[in-house]
């Protein structure tokens, strides 16, 4: 956001109050220099209220000064709201904007009302006044905070539309993956480690032979200039959690969809299925990062590719309606269909496994394993005998798909069922031996994997990793929420915080113990919700405008109340507990007086004013005012105990102090934007308790640590990057130990710990490939000295410009990914990449019957 200020002392006004020596404005910017900053563009969905009012305003006029600082060009913005990022997964890069010369202008404040800051958001003047305290604007410095934040734990598992994507390490972790997270698991000990290398959604997983390296794929992405980020495969170091290549920049499409190591060669090469409409299969020797062969598949979906375990010369694919067996000879793939004959061919042949005498197994949509033998045909004149797979036995192995082979390592078989949820075990004659259901609240069997002695491993479709036995049942090690999540609030004095969702969970986690403690399915999607400072009671807000009150610790539901038939967009309690006000989709603010330690509501009054939907708000001590946000970028204050009345003169609120920080907009905060935003960029702010630093939840996938105050445009900020797709939602933990943040549509929560920088170098970062146990106690002091691991080695021999852009890290920026700007230089951020949404294109295809998602976990 550029910053226009009124350089020449001569055009300011003197104030006739001692307290305020100078009167003129500061014009702020949300348009960018022309290419400084490409956005993404939120399709069209709902629109609010009043959104017609403002259709004339396509291209806002910057105004300019005549001052030493570049000035600003006019930007067209396509028109876009928050309802609308909330109901479409899908994003885009913006068309070139427009820019037109804008006329100059100069304006100085009323002398009556003081000092004020103005900064434009897409063409409307948004004005904050400067408080009284403030001596001399000019004064005001915004540098980086020594606090810091490292990845402490990630609530989640995505199950939802990946499949084999569950193991186990000789290091007792589970491996698996959410967001832009692979996350190694120690269920014994409760810790866990995070590979970050990736800067996307990562989509699949395979475990070298040695079990020690992992590859991991991505999708595609953009960077902070819209050009694409490429989509490629990570081999990385499941010990030291170092990189070790980075495969094929510029030869995938859209992402990487399945992928294996070769067996019979000890792991030398690497197969590829990328996502795109062809599905092309390369084959690589990544160690030398050299590509032996590329070929098209299948325009079909391709859901899984296998190098043979004792041929190192065949690979076979299967997916919609086929099973392919590649002869893979130099730079050379061969194919050859798969021929059901006399067999029903499957809508999908959804996986694969080996026998130990090297017959192929395959799994498909209608319950059916196959066995594929190797036979010796006839020769063709001139040419020696060649082998084919056939068919040599079918087995009705589950009522549904089968989504899951596991060969153990004693040679029996484990198998996943879908519609039927059971997982079968098989012995060596692929008979059947034990049997046993996952329960329905878990949904479909997505992976299965060995685990340790008798134990197996199970992925399911809402997200539950479960570890179970046929003797003793499942016990839950891994889960998380189904659909996109919003709403976040944190206990007031316990490790406790709270999430709800559009799957209707509400859910009690303990940050400490990493668990949850408990979940209620409630009738509509939530949003957002707050605790009751005594913390019994926690109030949701849902999409239909119902809200709910429910007991914190029995989960028993304490009242429900309508407000409106809009989306709630927040909940907040006043500090004493005594009021409650609720804001809405229908730009109204709802106040209820609150008794019986929060089990008691009356309406009080409704605060009309707004002309947009209501983003956030807050409440000052005294609970005599709110200050609150709209869609359409406008901070308004309400005077409550003169009956909800708009405070006209808002300079009469300038030195207001406020309970909590969250609203966006206002001078304390607004140093956060970045240039070139649209007013939709920045979804959720909050002030720690001990109003030291701001996070900031954005919608490029990133979270922010800012110094606060910030009253100051271009402000440096840390930069962190675990996310995947839109950052909803931030909120500290009671003590500011830690920060809880929330993914949109990569369904993921992220603790983070707040760390000292003590006197670490500029742009020194966090190591973040240390262990996290739980429990770990609140209290511990917020200084960590961690002894940064060393930077493992780097890629070799790339000179693509896009490698250079993607992994744009010696690794240890890849195991911290926190981007810190230079607090010399402001004005640009270092490698930012903007959101990059989970597309249609880029998931998988419509999965078989038993695919579809199921309803939410009561």
């Amino acid at each position: 956001m550029s910053c226009i200020t009124n350089g020449s002392g001569a055009n300011r006004k003197p104030s006739h109050t001692s307290s305020v020596a100078i009167a003129r404005k500061e014009t702020l910017s949300s348009a960018a220099k022309s290419g400084t900053e490409k956005k993404k563009e939120k399709p069209q969905g709902q629109r609010e209220k009043k959104e017609e009012s403002h259709s004339n305003d396509q291209s806002p006029q910057i105004r300019a000064s005549p001052s030493p600082q570049p000035s600003s060009q006019p930007l067209q913005i396509h028109r876009q709201t928050q309802e609308s990022k909330n109901s479409t997964p899908t994003k885009s890069i913006k068309r070139t904007p427009t820019a037109e010369k804008s006329h100059n202008s100069w304006e100085n404040s009323d002398e009556s009302q003081g000092e004020y800051v103005k900064m434009f958001m897409r063409g409307r003047p948004i004005t904050m006044f400067i408080p009284s305290d403030v001596e001399n604007y000019d004064d005001i410095r915004t540098e980086l905070p020594p606090e810091k934040l490292k990845l402490e734990w990630v609530y989640g598992y995505r199950g939802k539309d990946c499949r084999a994507n569950v193991y186990l390490l000789p290091t007792g972790e589970i491996v698996y993956f959410i967001a832009s997270v692979v996350v190694l698991f120690n269920y014994e000990e409760r810790t866990q480690r995070h590979y970050l290398g990736h800067t996307d959604c990562v989509k699949c997983l395979a475990i070298h032979p040695d079990k020690i390296r992992i590859a991991t794929g991505q999708i595609a992405g953009v960077d902070k200039d819209g050009r694409p980020l490429q989509p490629h495969v990570r081999v990385w170091d499941s010990v030291s959690l170092s990189t070790l290549q980075i495969i094929g920049l510029g030869t995938f499409e859209r992402g990487v969809g399945c992928l294996d190591f070769s067996k019979a060669d000890s792991g030398v090469h690497l197969c590829v299925i990328d996502d795109s409409n062809e599905h092309m299969l390369t084959v690589w020797d990544w160690q030398k990062k050299s590509k032996g062969a590329e070929i098209k598949t299948t325009n079909e979906v391709v859901l899984a590719v296998e190098f043979h375990p004792t041929d190192a010369n065949t690979i076979i694919t299967c997916g919609k309606s086929h099973i392919f067996f590649w002869t893979w000879s130099g730079n050379s793939l061969t194919r050859k269909q798969g021929i059901f004959g006399k067999y029903e061919k499957p809508k999908f042949v959804q996986c694969l496994a080996f026998l130990g005498n090297g017959d192929v197994l395959t799994g498909d949509s209608g319950g059916v394993i196959l066995i594929w033998s190797k036979t010796t045909v006839e020769p063709t004149p001139g040419k020696g005998p060649k082998g084919v797979y056939q068919i040599s036995k079918q087995i009705k192995a589950h009522d549904g798909s089968v989504f899951t082979l596991c060969q153990m390592r004693n040679g029996m078989l484990l198998t996943g069922g879908g519609k039927d949820r059971k997982i079968i075990l098989w012995d060596h004659d692929l008979n059947p031996e034990r049997e046993i259901e996952v329960p329905d609240q878990y949904g479909t069997i997505r992976a299965v994997a060995e685990g340790k002695t008798d134990q197996f491993l199970v992925g399911t479709s809402r997200n539950f990793i479960l570890r179970g036995t046929f003797n003793d049942g499942f016990q839950i090690e891994v889960q998380g929420h189904t659909d996109e999540l919003w709403g976040l609030a944190t206990h007031p004095f316990k490790d406790l915080l709270l999430t709800c969702a559009q799957d209707r969970q509400v859910c009690m986690w303990n940050s400490v113990d990493h668990r949850l403690e408990w979940t209620r399915l409630v009738d509509e999607p939530g949003h957002c919700a707050d605790f009751h400072p005594s913390g019994t009671v926690v109030a949701i807000g849902t999409h239909s405008g119902r809200w709910f009150v429910l007991d914190a610790e029995t989960r028993d539901l304490v009242s429900i109340h309508t407000d409106g038939n809009e989306q709630l967009s927040v909940m907040r309690y006043s500090v004493d507990g005594t009021l409650l006000a609720v804001g809405s989709h229908d730009n109204f603010i709802y106040l209820y007086v609150v008794s019986e330690n929060g089990r008691k509501y009356s309406r009080h009054g409704k605060c009309t004013g707004h002309s947009s939907y209501i983003t956030h708000l807050d409440w000052s001590p005294d609970n005599k005012y709110i200050m609150s946000n709209s869609g359409d970028y406008e901070i308004l204050y309400w005077d409550i105990p003169s009956g909800c009345k708009l405070i006209r003169n808002r300079s009469d609120c300038k030195d207001t102090d406020w309970t909590t920080y969250t609203c966006v907009l206002g001078f304390q905060v607004f140093g956060v934007w970045p240039e070139g935003s649209d007013g939709t960029d920045i979804n959720a702010l909050v002030r720690s308790h001990n109003r030291k630093v701001i996070a900031v939840a954005d919608d490029f996938c990133k979270v922010h640590l800012f110094q606060y105050p910030c009253s100051k445009a271009k402000a440096p900020s840390h930069k962190y990057s675990a996310h995947s797709s839109h950052v909803t939602n931030v909120s500290f933990t009671h003590n500011d130990s830690h920060l809880i943040s929330t993914g949109g549509k990569d369904m993921s929560i992220i603790q983070w710990k707040l760390v000292e920088k003590l006197s670490l170098p500029q742009n020194e970062i966090v190591p973040d490939g240390t262990l996290t146990k739980a429990p770990i106690s609140s209290v511990e002091s917020a200084v960590q000295s961690d002894t940064p691991t060393p930077p493992p080695s780097q890629p070799l021999n790339e000179t693509a410009e896009e490698e250079s852009r993607i992994s744009n890290s010696p690794t240890l920026l890849e195991n911290s990914l926190e981007q810190t700007m230079d607090s010399e230089d402001l004005g640009e951020p270092l490698d930012e990449e903007p959101s990059r949404e989970i597309s249609k294109e880029q998931r998988a295809a419509p999965p078989p019957e038993d695919q579809q998602d199921p309803a939410p976990l009561s």
